[in-house]
């Protein structure tokens, strides 16, 4: 994951530092404490206690994949502390020790696939890593193809880093579905979509709809095998905006001029800025009033206003469907017009069933939040 944690690092440090470039907070600068996860959902739990406990810090912001996240909610509970996360994710959580300014399901998944159905067909093939995210949005999107009256003619799972493969990519072919959503993570994308292409399935024939791989994703694949294939996000680098000419300019001036940014580096940076909006308003570096504070804040971000939803501490964003183009950029094919509210729980199921749900997944793991190697 390091390709998608990086880059999410350095948007959040970017917004830091403009904020201390304009003076800070109550006066004050502020001091990046920065560790590193490795990818890994224990280590991001030890280093969120050592954050907390030993380097004292006011609050994180942090951690991309839902393993991740619930490894570390405990810890942010146990502390009575703050974390803010800035991924899309798969819902069925809402912590009051955790902003989300990434999407909800009913800002991302939910949307992709009323559209897809709209515009593509009917017939779909789900794939995607063996965690909790992949597995509750193939939940969710189950749910809702079956009651728009779709048909779901395969799903898949692959262990989160695997580049096996090839078996999926069988059943895609056998099954010929309209459209495959992919919520694949990381690395096994690459073999994903060589397998795809190699099998003669590309997008004009079977479009690929994917909800993890934005813009710097595409930098480790071959683009022009993927130009016609489409993601859903809430921002992409190519929207023409004032502010996100802002962003993308001064990441680039610190971080390079040949990069790109993505959805969740977008929504790292803007968390910060309602984060210091919020320490500014209550007049404290105190956590509990910081949190209590992050409830009221809006902000002008890159994608649009934000703001956070004080019943569930998940962002009102806007919804967008990309096409990806040959540059590695996306041509917004579809957007929402306005912030769609948070809603963490799809209804389609009663939320003791979605409780019941996850614990399933986590005891038959072994009380992990992904599938282990056997």
């Amino acid at each position: 994951m390091a390709l998608s944690e990086r880059a999410v690092m350095q948007a959040t440090v970017l917004g830091l530092a403009e904020i201390n470039e304009a003076g800070g907070v109550l006066g004050r600068p502020i001091e990046p404490v920065i560790v590193d996860g490795r990818s890994d959902w224990p280590t991001f739990k030890r280093q969120a206690k050592r954050l907390i406990a030993d380097e004292g810090v006011v609050t994180v912001f942090g951690c991309w994949t839902s393993a991740s996240r619930r490894t570390v909610r405990p810890v942010f509970e146990h502390y009575n502390h703050l974390l803010v996360y800035p991924v899309q994710y798969e819902g069925l959580e809402q912590s009051p020790n955790i902003v989300y300014t990434g999407a909800s399901p009913n800002q991302q998944i939910i949307p992709a696939v009323a559209w897809s159905m709209q515009h593509v067909g009917r017939r779909f093939f789900i794939v995607g890593s063996d965690y909790v995210f992949p597995r509750t949005a193939g939940a969710i999107i189950h749910d809702h193809i079956l009651a728009l009256g779709g048909a779901l003619v395969g799903e898949e799972y692959i262990l989160l880093g695997s580049k096996d493969v090839e078996g999926v990519v069988e059943r895609i072919v056998a099954t010929k579905p309209d459209i495959i959503l992919n919520t694949i993570n990381g690395d096994s994308n690459v073999a994903f979509f060589r397998a795809l292409r190699e099998r003669g399935i590309w997008p004009r024939d079977i479009p690929t709809m994917s909800f993890s791989i934005a813009e710097p994703e595409l930098q480790s694949l071959h683009v022009s095998h993927l130009s016609g294939d489409y993601a859903t996000w809430n921002y992409f680098q190519s929207l023409d905006t004032a502010e996100n000419r802002h962003f993308v300019s001064a990441f680039r001036d610190k971080n390079g001029a040949n990069q790109v940014l993505g959805d969740p580096m977008e929504a790292a940076y803007f968390g910060t800025k309602l984060w210091a909006q919020a320490v500014n308003q209550v007049g404290r570096a105190d956590v509990n009033a910081i949190r209590n504070a992050m409830g009221r804040q809006s902000y002008l971000a890159p994608e649009g206003v934000v703001y956070v939803d004080p019943d569930t501490q998940h962002t009102w964003k806007n919804v967008r469907v990309g096409r990806i183009r040959d540059d590695g950029q996306f041509d917004v094919v579809w957007d929402s017009t306005k912030p769609v509210r948070p809603d963490p729980f799809p209804l389609t199921r009663r939320r003791e069933q979605w409780m019941a749900f996850l614990d399933d997944m986590y005891q038959n793991w072994g009380g992990r939040w992904a599938r282990p190697a056997m």
